[in-house]
């Protein structure tokens, strides 16, 4: 019986052995060292070989293809553990993989750069917030590390940069080109200020638009420059029989300088001491994990229970703009990693009341800011600035506002509200008292009918009832849109004579405008 058992335990450790297997980067990678956590889903992420790579490339560095594996000489085979990169910058320097562009261009971007190193040591650290993860989703994708340093050109990586174009967040996305890549825009938040998902929104842009050039360059000119002008200017080319490549297409100097200054960073990323630049160390791991919102909350009482300043917790949650933090709208938020399990605890334990203090009001009518702060029991000054309303304004009816919320109300702003609630706004007219003459006849209801006002503010202004009636010659008390002024503010003489309105103004085209691409 022993014979038996010891022969069986001989064949066991020959099947074990005949077996074994080199390990995988993945499982090479799980030795990264101590207190680093990646996300779950991207650990369990699969890569395929990149097209455009010589490498193997995985989320700790690039290596060649293992050698076919010789079975009989398996379980005496040394395996050495690949080398995780040294730091963040170090991971995103083994994933280059665009084509190199060397211009004279890149030289005058590369002496801006090195000329001002405390722009960007600060451009850097404001990074260190945002980096990991999208050179996570960069290499998820298979697409080239060096793109991650984008967000350095478009808005020295300031998630809450807003163009003169009104492009916005890190991205610098076009509210237009924000709703095509499903990036909502509301009275309460805008994600393309939104880390996630404003990053999610870019690579799929860049992607679609690589496919569309099968050119990291021509793909980047068109992320600038929009991909209908790029189309246009490969097709001049072609039919002139010029070259079809970035360097040789006619565009804006602001789209001529674009890949140039993306390269400039590139070579002060992968070679700093060459460029007297200094970069702080970004640790290879996340920076910040998803929280759940299960309930509306305050943006300052949500910074309080995470144990994060204020704006910290605002530049990880730029898309909020308001300040509640609606559940049915923004089910998540983004934490520091050791702080997301200090929230979870710490609201599980609050006991201060209820954890927000705003919630929605939805216009009934068009009125002016100052009667529908007084309808919501608010002072002017203060409604203004919490809904962002400008001055000489009205609000259109229908528009949704923040305003308190009351001790006694339980309900949580709900998902029609959060999810599509807009302020709409209109220019103030102001009226002009007018005194008219009633005919004979003249009632409330004719007078309002004249002169285009409503019946109630007639019978206001002259304090009579609605179904009061004038005597002939009586004045009348009506507010009315002043006339416009007949001179003109231009100063040209040409400008003072009489022209004729422009009655199809409405079904016709409005001028050409130049749209930015974003």
């Amino acid at each position: 019986m022993n014979v038996i058992k010891l022969c069986s335990l001989c064949a066991l450790a020959l099947l074990t052995a005949c077996t074994t297997t080199p390990p995988s980067s993945s499982s090479a990678a799980a030795g990264d060292g101590p207190g680093i956590t990646l996300r779950p889903s991207h650990e369990m992420g699969t890569r395929s070989q990149p097209a455009n790579r010589p490498e193997a490339s995985s989320a700790y560095g690039s290596h060649p293809p293992l050698a076919p594996i010789n079975a009989q000489l398996t379980s005496s085979r040394t395996v050495v553990p690949l080398a995780a990169p040294v730091d963040l910058w170090d991971r995103i320097r083994r994933g280059y993989a665009m084509p190199d562009l060397d211009s004279d261009l890149v030289r005058d971007r590369e002496q801006w750069y090195a000329t001002r190193p405390d722009y960007i040591f600060r451009m850097t650290e404001r990074s260190k917030k945002y980096l990991f993860h999208i050179v996570e989703e960069l290499e998820l994708r298979n697409m080239p590390t060096e793109l991650a340093l984008l967000p350095f050109i478009e808005s020295a990586f300031n998630p809450q940069a807003v163009s003169g174009a009104k492009a916005a967040g890190m991205w610098q996305f076009m509210p237009a080109t924000g709703k095509y890549f499903e990036l909502k825009q509301n009275a309460f938040r805008d994600d393309r200020r939104d880390v996630l998902a404003s990053t999610r929104a870019a690579l799929d842009y860049l992607q679609k638009l690589h496919g569309m050039f099968g050119d990291w360059h021509l793909a980047l000119a068109a992320y600038n420059w929009g991909e209908g002008s790029v189309g246009r200017a490969i097709a001049k080319n072609q039919r002139a029989g010029l070259p079809l490549g970035y360097p040789d297409l006619n565009m804006p100097m602001e789209t001529r300088l674009y890949v140039p200054k993306l390269q400039a960073v590139k070579n002060i990323v992968g070679r700093p001491e060459l460029f007297n630049s200094k970069l702080p160390v970004i640790e290879n791991h996340p920076y910040f994990q998803s929280v759940t919102i299960r309930r509306d909350i305050d943006v300052a009482l949500a910074a309080r229970l995470a144990e994060v300043p204020l704006e910290d917790f605002k530049a990880l949650n730029p898309s909020i703009n308001r300040p509640v933090i609606m559940a049915a709208g923004t089910p998540q938020v983004l934490l520091p990693w050791d702080n997301a399990e200090v929230f979870q605890s710490n609201l599980e334990s609050y006991g201060g009341g209820r954890l927000a203090s705003w919630t929605v009001w939805v216009a009934p009518t068009t009125m002016r800011p100052a009667d529908a702060a007084k309808r919501v029991g608010m002072g002017e000054a203060e409604f203004r600035a919490v809904n962002a309303i400008p001055p000489r304004v009205v609000i259109k009816a229908g528009s949704s506002l923040l305003v308190p919320r009351s001790n006694t109300m339980s309900q949580d702003v709900t998902v029609k509200v959060a999810d599509n609630g807009q302020l709409s706004l209109a220019p103030e007219v102001v009226l002009k008292r007018t005194l008219v003459k009633a005919g004979k006849g003249e009632s409330v209801t004719s007078i309002a009918r004249k002169y285009r006002v409503n019946a109630d503010q007639v019978a206001q202004w002259n304090k009579v009832g609605m179904s009061a009636n004038f005597k002939p010659g009586q004045q009348v008390v009506v507010f009315l849109t002043p006339a416009p002024s007949k001179r003109s503010n231009t100063g040209t003489r040409s400008a003072s004579r009489k022209v004729a309105p422009n009655r199809g103004a409405a079904k016709g085209r409005a001028p050409a405008t130049r749209v930015a691409k974003r």
